[in-house]
């Protein structure tokens, strides 16, 4: 779902020792540290969806919210990272500089947890700078890269393939699709990375157990798969193949920008890089309406390549990490429960404040102590 209700849509995306949840009007981060603490960091969140709204009809919402969802895991990964490389005695001298910080209610009204500083935000213009050079070089990679390949493959077999044909297209699609998967293939094989792909497989385990209603404990999410039809990783690898078929249909229309080859091809692969946001709408329609009926037959056929995908990219998790996962979930809830009921020009207010100090961080000395302050409102 995209709006506040009684059952809101929550994803997530697995960082440093961590995972983040996000559901429509907030935002949270649970990170187990170095002592085995798990600080969760609580943000109130507005969509551009709520101040624009002809961007949440069909076929234009995908751009934006795989935009979002960039700008948020950014925002999760700094964060994270600054918390898992806390050392004992950073830990130490932050809980005597926050020991007369008020605490976080549970619904009881006893206290739980401890409230902590964040650490200074990093400036809105860096996370923009990083955010822009991720994405130049994702252009590069996934859409320069292939098609001068696919370029080169026709130069070479002695057939120069024209960009109205559907040869070309499908060479440039087979190399985005070899280059994205020899890509996770590769830093699968880092240890930090293979932890981080724990989480992902916890983060699906714990949203898997609060989709289908159970109560959110570590034994109810160990039993779930890793698998889930709406991961990121399944939605690259369907735009990836969705481009084929988009390109080789468009192109064809578009003429020549220069009679010098490599120049051409250069104008042309500026040209799919707006192309890009049609695509990633088209696919966010089929990737939702996939999730939504996982037991019809061609969408069985259409999940079953993110299916495979998707065993390199998600790990078994361990119990620790279910917790963490879990402890996200309960955050986002809590805060969903918390200003689902707040109108859009307040819900700015509250995030912006909250925004300029870094969010809400809280410390809970174990999973108990979280679930007990991360009560969820019925």
């Amino acid at each position: 779902m995209d709006g506040p209700s009684a059952t809101p849509y929550v994803g997530g995306q697995a960082v440093i020792e961590g995972v983040m949840m996000r559901s429509p009007r907030s935002m949270a981060v649970a990170v187990r540290r170095p002592d085995g603490s798990i600080v969760v960091r609580e943000d109130a969140w507005v969509s551009l969806f709520e101040r624009v709204p002809f961007l949440r009809w069909p076929f234009l919402r995908g751009a934006l919210v795989l935009i979002e969802s960039l700008w948020n895991g950014l925002q999760a990964l700094n964060f994270s990272a600054h918390q898992a490389e806390m050392d004992e005695t950073a830990i130490r001298a932050e809980r005597e500089a926050h020991e007369s910080q008020p605490k976080t209610p549970a619904s009881g009204g006893d206290s739980v947890g401890r409230r902590a500083a964040a650490p200074d935000p990093k400036s809105k213009a860096a996370m923009a700078g990083t955010m822009a050079l991720s994405f130049l070089i994702a252009i590069g990679l996934f859409v320069g890269l292939p098609h001068l390949l696919a370029w080169g493959a026709g130069r070479l077999a002695g057939d120069d393939f024209g960009l109205d044909s559907f040869v070309f297209h499908a060479l440039d699609g087979m190399f985005k699709i070899a280059i994205f998967v020899g890509y996770i293939a590769g830093i699968s094989m880092i240890p930090e990375i293979r932890r981080v792909f724990q989480y992902h497989g916890a983060e699906h385990k714990a949203i898997n157990a609060y989709e289908n209603a159970q109560e959110l404990s570590v034994d109810n999410a160990r039993a779930w798969t890793t698998f889930h039809a709406r991961c990121g990783t399944s939605f690259v690898l369907f735009v990836l193949t969705l481009s084929i078929f988009m390109f080789a249909a468009v192109f064809p229309f578009i003429p020549a920008a220069s009679e010098i080859a490599i120049l051409n091809h250069l104008a042309m692969i500026g040209i799919k890089v707006p192309l890009m946001i049609p695509l990633a709408g088209i696919a966010y329609e089929v990737n939702r309406y996939a999730s939504r009926h996982p037991a019809q037959w061609w969408v069985q056929i259409l999940v079953g390549p993110g299916r495979l995908m998707q065993k390199l990219t998600t790990r078994e998790p361990d119990d620790d990490q279910l917790e963490i996962a879990l402890a996200a979930m309960r955050a986002a809830l809590a805060a969903e429960a918390r200003l689902a009921s707040r109108e859009v020009q307040e819900l700015q207010a509250i995030a912006k404040a909250e925004s300029a100090v870094g969010g809400r961080v809280t410390v809970f000395r174990d999973f108990g102590e979280a679930t007990s302050g991360l009560a969820i409102s019925s």
